[in-house]
């Protein structure tokens, strides 16, 4: 994989985005209880919108109207409505007392986008937008957001209280934006649940903020959790020369996220041939304190010869962790890191429990666990399951480091493959460097090799012994052991269900992995990739056995 640059995004990709601020409402002077709005087709906008029978007819009139905390915007579900809604500062709710934008009746209204976005929010929160499908046209795939909040306030002040769960966004250059402006100003307490993004060009949900600085980390978004989303077939644009398009779900100046048990599958197939950077899955860049848990990511592509990733952490995330995912069948590595600056702030992240099968697609080289860049620190890769096949174009490689790596550790891993390459580094790393530890690197085939620097090593005591790597003191460690994997000696996971292959069913050295806690005072967790307690011995790999005999 060729060293290529992830593009910060700087407050000025609000336009970029097609962040259209709207049109502006009345100040709220005073608070007065909940009233609720509908809007119908056989509506008339000269009523005063209060009720099924008294509903308004087009989005045109509801944009007008000055909402307040605890009202409620209702679209009769079934039916179709063009145009666009928009909220300005000091309209919408508050966090206890939320303005709700939804459908009312059996299903979900649909908002079909005229000229760019469909719903956005500028400056202001305590907004819930459920149950709705928003349908793009040629515009709004040019430049526009399916659902845009966007916050420039000054002094960076946040917006609290966001919502958006059951809709269903298609059509669009992104489906769902968060961004944030200069200062830090941004949103917090963001939710984004049960809802599919697919079918948008550059990406399905994307948050982002002003330009990272390393001296002085400030984010433009806290406490923002999505769940159960499901992001797919957004495809890319194949004339984006100099940028990654076609991506899944983009945490971007986010401190404390969460990314849990959502999808992203399918993306990235009409991203440019020459871009610089590809797409990815599910990842992250300038933010801390992450978690990506439970969430699959598989036959994502790129159209470049990189990236095309499952799981990534990119550029400036630090304290973040990727644990209990499963990647498959995505053309580049199934999780990376990377970084190209050195300025330290690609640092303290775990990837751990984790499985990935063929991945390596296309980009062969890259088939499982990737760590490259210019300076990535204290990175801690333990327990988790690469299992390579013969799919990808060339020689697959379960581990692939270059760049700058420092305190980087891999241990307890089960690395699987038919091929003979398990590990490909670019330089002859210091233990200090990159140490491996504990890992079982199993080839039913035979052949092994591992390429440290300018040197193949085709035996594990060889590699030992020159380089200091699978050695824990004086103490050997690693082994070449067969897991007796449920799935067969290489096997292939080709649904989302399908993670029952990589059971160890042997009592094999497979089953025995460091104490990662005693030895090298790293928490390991406490259960393995299906929930198991691991209160006892760590496995190798992301399961712990379960003999059959």
């Amino acid at each position: 994989m060729a060293e290529r640059v992830k593009t910060p995004w700087p407050a000025a990709l609000a336009v970029a985005l097609g962040v259209l601020l709207g049109n502006g409402c009345a100040d709220v002077p005073h608070y007065t209880p909940q009233h609720d709005f509908y809007v119908a087709p056989d509506g008339d906008d000269k009523n005063d919108g209060r009720s099924p029978g008294t509903a308004w007819r087009t989005l045109g009139r509801a944009d007008r109207e000055a909402f307040k905390p605890d009202d409620r915007l209702l679209l009769q579900a079934g039916a179709t409505f063009k145009g666009r809604l928009s909220l300005g500062a000091d309209q919408a709710g508050r966090a206890g007392k939320p303005l709700i934008i939804g459908s009312y009746g059996n299903g979900r209204a649909t908002i079909r986008a005229v000229g760019g976005s469909g719903i956005t929010v500028h400056n202001t929160a305590g907004v819930e937008i459920r149950d709705l499908r928003i349908v793009g046209n040629a515009d709004s795939f040019a430049r526009g957001s399916g659902i845009s909040f966007y916050a420039d306030h000054p002094g960076g002040r946040k917006s609290k209280h966001v919502r958006v769960s059951g809709v269903d966004v298609s059509g669009f250059r992104y489906g769902v934006v968060v961004g944030g402006g200069s200062g830090a100003a941004g949103f917090t307490d963001v939710r984004v649940s049960d809802s599919r993004l697919h079918d948008n060009k550059d990406a399905g949900l994307l948050t982002y903020g002003p330009r990272f600085d390393a001296e002085s980390p400030d984010f433009a978004h806290e406490d923002v959790t999505l769940s159960r989303v499901e992001v797919d077939h957004n495809a890319g644009d194949p004339t984006a020369h100099d940028h990654h398009t076609g991506n899944g779900i983009i945490l971007g100046s986010v401190r404390d996220g969460k990314v849990e048990r959502s999808t992203a599958h399918d993306n990235g197939s009409d991203s440019a041939t020459d871009a610089p950077e590809g797409p990815v899955g599910i990842w992250a860049y300038d933010s801390t304190r992450l978690v990506f848990q439970h969430n699959v990511s598989y036959g994502n592509r790129t159209g470049s010869q990189v990236d095309g990733s499952g799981f990534g952490l990119d550029q400036n995330t630090s304290l973040s962790t990727v644990q209990y995912n499963l990647s498959f069948g995505n053309d580049g590595a199934g999780y990376h890191a990377y970084t190209r600056f050195r300025n330290g702030a690609h640092h303290g992240n775990t990837i751990r429990f984790n499985i990935s099968s063929d991945d390596g697609r296309k980009l062969a080289r890259n088939g499982g666990l990737t760590v490259h860049g210019a300076r990535i620190e204290d990175l801690q890769v333990h327990n988790n399951t690469v299992v390579l096949t013969r799919a990808g174009q060339g020689e697959a490689t379960a581990v692939r480091v270059s760049g700058g790596p420092h305190g980087v550790a891999l241990r307890n891993n089960l690395f699987v493959s038919p091929q003979a390459m398990f590990v490909d580094a670019a330089k002859s790393y210091t233990p200090a460097e990159i140490v491996l530890q504990g890992n079982d690197y199993y080839n039913a085939a035979g052949p092994w090799t591992v390429r440290w620097g300018n040197r193949t090593f085709t035996d594990l005591a060889d590699w030992r012994s020159a380089v200091g790597q699978e050695l824990h003191g004086s103490t050997p460690t690693g082994v070449r052991a067969d897991p007796c994997l449920a799935g067969g000696r290489d096997p292939v996971i080709t649904r989302t269900d399908g993670a029952a292959a990589m059971v160890p069913e042997c009592d094999s050295p497979a089953g025995r992995g460091l104490d990662l806690r005693s030895l090298f005072g790293v928490d390991p967790g406490t259960v393995d990739y299906f929930g198991q307690s691991i209160s006892g011995a760590l496995p190798i790999g992301a399961v712990r056995p379960q003999p059959t005999g």
